[in-house]
């Protein structure tokens, strides 16, 4: 999609792409869920199951169209990725949701999170869609990120998931966007 120099190369995945990046976006996901990411799974988790989520959760909707995968790359190397899902009801086909943006510990704070959202909502216009919705852990850095976007506050659900590190549960901030 994009190719800047000195900036990360913002790409959409299709199907056999994804399949042939699995092990690169396996280490991604392992690495920020190690690095306390709070994005569905808990610890121990393995580098398997991480490749695996891809495999199983990810490629059947970009298979059929409802979900698309962006990525960041710095040369060769995926550093972020974001996640677009179109799959909505019938009365819904002006939404969509942004899901597991992921920028690799190593990576952090050089623009690559803010690369990929405004990636996202280009290809969400594109697809016709003007709401994009998401939830992130409350009181991560992901939170302030996403306002600083334009997203605002729906609400916050308390005890939502539990915490990849600890046996506690930790609440969700749900935020909306219209674009």
């Amino acid at each position: 999609m994009t190719a800047v120099p000195g900036a990360p190369a913002i790409e959409s995945l299709s199907a056999d792409g994804l399949e042939g990046r699995l092990g690169d976006l396996g280490g991604l996901l392992h690495a920020c869920v190690h690095a306390g990411a709070s994005i569905g799974f808990i610890l121990p988790f393995s580098a398997d199951e991480a490749a695996r989520f891809w495999h199983r959760r990810v490629l059947p909707g970009l298979r059929d169209g409802t979900r698309v995968v962006l990525t960041a790359r710095l040369e060769t190397r995926i550093v972020g990725t974001v996640q677009l899902g179109t799959d909505t009801p019938p009365n819904q086909p002006h939404r969509a949701e942004v899901a597991k943006l992921l920028v690799h510990p190593d990576c952090r704070r050089a623009g690559i999170a803010r690369a990929l959202m405004a990636a996202v909502e280009e290809e969400a216009r594109r697809r016709g869609r003007s709401l994009l919705t998401l939830d992130t852990r409350t009181g991560d850095a992901a939170e302030p990120l996403y306002a600083s976007l334009g997203y605002a506050t729906a609400g916050v659900i308390p005890g939502y998931c539990r915490d990849p590190f600890r046996d506690v549960l930790d609440s969700t901030t749900v935020m909306y966007k219209a674009i």
